[in-house]
């Protein structure tokens, strides 16, 4: 038996094989290149630390962090905050709403559109001169003028993560319901046989138990904002125009990388942004659950 079972390393094997050159070898590669000056036509020369020094004085990537925090933080609160406030209305036994299975279809639709679809789209809507948005808000009389809403840092910044917001507010809403439909209905009775408003079944009950499913959302929120890139990329010049307001992190490794040719810049800011994650998730771990750990160190 024991020989049969060496003939399961040979139908892994096809596995290993692409794992190891797809994603183990680039990430070692990446960080080899972290420490050069590698610029792809000569051969690379060893700097050390350079590249990472570099890193930390360098504005334009502190500018594109807080970029990304920005454009990130708005789209985030508006997600949670809105399927937060849904699965408030949903789970409410005394409103007993109905058509929960229409709004998560609904709301997930634009999640099943390509990120080039919806940049083209939200290109023309908010166009200057033509746009759909300028010419609706003229007509009822909301502005005297046309707002160039891509071409103003704030306005910019403000439509990335609206349009974020519409394309990943349907995701976060299934997984919240998810959550809420997880939790026993025979809490929130007793609550209310109890006197508790809404508000208090929400937060002393909801909210406690959805810990878990928020801290997921939470996480691959936070990782896949802050490898923003695509649609900064679509809906500007390739740059991060206006004056820099959509240069993201992972756009500025881009442009470093295969615009400019600093591949070894480049993979130092990689691995930058990997450390920044890193941190930035641990963080929100630890944060969450600080009360709880708490608890335990006093029993």
């Amino acid at each position: 038996m024991k020989k049969l079972d060496r003939y399961g390393y040979v139908f892994i094997a096809p596995f290993w094989v692409v794992f190891l050159t797809f994603s183990i070898y680039p990430v070692l590669l990446t960080l080899y290149y972290s420490f050069t000056n590698y610029s792809g036509a000569e051969g690379e020369q060893i700097v050390g630390l350079a590249n990472y020094t570099r890193l930390l004085g360098d504005s334009y990537f502190i500018e594109a962090f807080f970029n990304t925090i920005k454009i990130w933080g708005v789209n985030f609160a508006l997600q949670i905050g809105g399927a937060l406030m849904l699965a408030l209305l949903f789970s409410d036994l005394q409103l007993k709403l109905k058509g929960l299975a229409f709004f998560r279809a609904f709301f997930y639709l634009p999640n099943l559109i390509t990120i080039s679809s919806v940049a083209l789209l939200f290109g023309i809507l908010l166009d200057w001169q033509h746009g759909s948005l300028n010419m609706m808000l003229l007509k009822v009389g909301l502005i005297d003028e046309p707002i160039s809403w891509l071409t103003q840092p704030v306005t910019a910044q403000l439509s990335a993560s609206l349009i974020l917001t519409w394309m990943w507010f349907g995701h976060s809403f299934i997984v919240v319901m998810a959550g809420v439909s997880g939790i026993s209905k025979d809490y929130f009775e007793a609550a209310l046989i109890d006197g508790a408003t809404r508000w208090q079944i929400f937060s002393r009950i909801t909210l406690p138990l959805l810990k878990p499913i928020l801290l997921y959302i939470m996480i691959t929120s936070l990782i896949g904002g802050l490898q923003l890139f695509d649609l900064p990329m679509l809906l500007t010049d390739g740059l991060g125009s206006p004056d820099g307001a959509l240069n993201t992190m992972v756009l500025y490794l881009y442009n470093q990388a295969f615009k400019y040719n600093n591949y070894g810049y480049a993979a130092a800011v990689a691995y930058g942004l990997f450390i920044i994650t890193l941190v930035f998730s641990i963080v929100i771990f630890k944060g969450m659950f600080r009360k709880e750990q708490a608890e335990k160190k006093g029993a």
